[in-house]
């Protein structure tokens, strides 16, 4: 990544994390007002995940600000494992959530009551809330795609579920007002396991990231087709990757004629060093040049 896109990514990466602290925001008024008017336990579902979506997205904002800080004489290859870190805290708290919500929904299954009142104002909620997480999502998307943000994308994911729960809890909703009064109940027990289940994908996104798991095999495979593109290099070998934040470190050992002089290799490993940059946007790349006889006939 160049110098001038790094400051544009740092401002997308931002936003998007203001964006997510606004809407979780409006989101948690709304349904304050509708679990107010019906009770339900499915509405206090959604009401406990937006509050915790406030949580972690303010984990988010001040992670990615720490992220994007230069490398320094403390930190040599950045902050970038700050949004790792981010993103376990976010699967704490959802955790939390889905706790929580499970004791709420098993006692409204062991004593359910009727949702007499507020049909139309849960609905529209729902509604609303959808719309709203419709439109944060589709700016995370642009977002991840121009940063490939770890942070932006855990908070997209459990905003995800959430479309996934409001959906829910409107059939819910309806469900209850027709006399099916234990679904409310249970689709606030469904949505609570849901909501582990994300968790869970983030815990194991932040891991890979803080023990430093290689890059996916495709995209190894893409760096080893680059490298061995290039007419002048033999072959490589011992290819070690991993990602922090938003940067990628790719170290690889490139074998090179024997008879080439030294700065003949170095030319060549800075073309292969660029090649690799251009495709992979802020990637610190490391080559050991590792010289091989070329049998003659």
């Amino acid at each position: 990544m160049t110098s001038s896109q790094q400051p544009d990514a740092a401002r997308l990466m931002r936003w998007a994390t203001y964006a997510s602290v606004s809407t979780a925001l409006i989101l948690i008024l709304v349904k304050v007002v509708a679990w107010f008017i019906t009770d339900s336990v499915s509405i206090l579902a959604t009401l406990l995940d937006s509050s915790l979506d406030v949580l972690a997205s303010l984990v988010n904002l001040v992670a990615v600000r720490h992220a994007l800080q230069p490398a320094d004489k403390e930190h040599r290859f950045g902050h970038g494992k700050a949004e790792a870190l981010a993103g376990m805290g976010q699967a704490m708290f959802i955790a939390g959530s889905a706790g929580f919500l499970l004791l709420q929904a098993v006692g409204r299954l062991v004593s359910p009551q009727e949702l007499t009142a507020g049909l139309e104002v849960g609905v529209g909620v729902m509604i609303f809330s959808i719309i709203a997480t419709l439109i944060l999502l589709s700016f995370q998307k642009y977002v991840i795609k121009q940063t490939n943000s770890t942070a932006i994308k855990a908070d997209a994911l459990h905003y995800r579920t959430d479309l996934l729960v409001n959906a829910s809890v409107i059939v819910a909703l309806l469900l209850t007002f027709y006399g099916w009064s234990y679904f409310d109940a249970l689709f606030g027990i469904g949505i609570a396991i849901f909501i582990l289940y994300s968790a869970w994908e983030i815990v194991k996104e932040s891991i890979d990231l803080l023990m430093d798991h290689e890059l996916p095999d495709d995209e190894r495979e893409k760096i080893r087709q680059i490298v061995i593109k290039h007419p002048k290099v033999q072959g490589m070998h011992d290819l070690r990757t991993r990602r922090s934040g938003t940067r990628i470190f790719i170290q690889l050992h490139l074998e090179l004629d024997s008879t080439l002089t030294l700065a003949a290799a170095h030319i060549i490993a800075d073309d292969v060093e660029n090649e690799l940059e251009s495709f992979f946007q802020d990637a610190e790349v490391i080559i050991h040049e590792d010289p091989v006889v070329i049998a003659t006939s």
